[in-house]
């Protein structure tokens, strides 16, 4: 090979630092817009925007929706609680409520959000509604996470939202944001964050197959299997609440089997059930202004198949005297 082709002719050189300097420029100058962009409504970019941001999913429209100054109260937890109206709530105590709930979720992605919301209250929060499922039962310290969440949208550290931002979704989020921005009339998401699921539902048809009904009708272990503890959630919950005012009302809440999914009595599995909520009851019974709404027990609108779609997904026939519920405590405690 002739030396004017040589992978050390100085052209070559000069063209990698070239391309180098170009790439590391374009990262550079995408990460800049990314952040002046602020493209989900995250509240660091030091530019101001128009509220909300446009329909996306859950995960990273918290980021949004939990530091709006219009609400002083929030629901949070998985699509166990996700039928739980925030317009119901705030029908019935007065307060503005949003969920901020993020389906196939543990304690600790709803702990992040959680603080997240709490951090952005330039005055303390009114009530807080808490779903505490099996997931909330596990013994393992790490909090085990079962589908990606993106946990850099709420770091505190801004260079490690920094280096969330580099990632291609973000580039195409961007780009949406932007159309957002500069749109006369864009379509936003919803603010309060309410996601009625059952229409999907019914359009995979939990409710009309037989085969999905006679599934419904199966025994199903929800229990968790930790008879003995440790309850590490509970301790992390503890913990978040222990830096709240005290009198700032919090419904921790069971949310509704069916029957199939519920313990038989006298068994290993009705144990380790009670053993955690033996736990959460021990959470509420040392804070004031808390209370423990346990719909994981046998009761009639838990024997109606009609009622569910699957073991532990309801319909608003549950919903609703459910969020009533919620309403009366947070009613009674304040």
């Amino acid at each position: 090979m002739s030396s004017s082709t040589s992978s050390s002719d100085p052209r070559w050189g000069g063209f990698g630092r070239t391309f180098l300097l170009a790439a590391t420029f374009l990262v550079a100058a995408l990460l800049a817009l990314a952040f002046l962009v602020d493209p989900y409504d995250s509240g660091r970019s030091p530019l101001k925007f128009k509220a909300g941001v446009s329909p996306q999913g859950p995960r990273t429209a918290a980021a949004s929706r939990g530091r709006d100054p219009h609400f002083s109260g929030a629901i949070f937890g998985n699509s166990h609680i996700q039928l739980v109206s925030p317009e119901l709530l705030a029908q019935k105590t007065g307060i503005p409520f949003v969920s901020l709930i993020a389906p196939a979720t543990g304690p600790r992605e709803t702990l992040i959000l959680l603080d997240w919301f709490l951090r952005h209250r330039k005055e303390p929060a009114r009530a807080l509604v808490i779903g505490i499922d099996v997931r909330w039962c596990t013994p393992d310290p790490t909090l085990a996470i079962e589908k990606p969440f993106p946990f850099w949208l709420f770091e505190r550290s801004t260079l490690r939202y920094l280096a969330g931002l580099m990632r291609f979704d973000v580039i195409e989020e961007t780009l949406r944001r932007l159309r957002y921005l500069s749109a006369k009339a864009p379509e936003r998401a919803r603010p309060d964050g309410y996601w009625d699921y059952e229409a999907g539902y019914e359009v995979q048809g939990f409710h009309s197959d037989p085969v999905r009904r006679a599934r419904l009708l199966e025994p199903l272990d929800t229990s968790g299997g930790n008879i003995t503890g440790p309850f590490p959630a509970a301790t992390a919950l503890r913990e978040v609440l222990g830096r709240m005012a005290p009198d700032v009302p919090v419904v921790l809440v069971r949310p509704p089997n069916f029957v199939s999914a519920l313990p038989v009595p006298g068994s290993a599995g009705a144990g380790a059930d009670a053993a955690c909520r033996d736990a959460y009851a021990a959470l509420v019974a040392s804070r004031p202004k808390t209370a423990l709404i346990d719909w994981r027990i046998d009761r009639p609108e838990n024997r109606a198949p009609d009622n569910y779609f699957d073991h532990t997904h309801y319909r608003q026939k549950i919903a609703g005297p459910l969020g009533a519920d919620i309403a009366e405590a947070i009613i009674g405690l304040r």
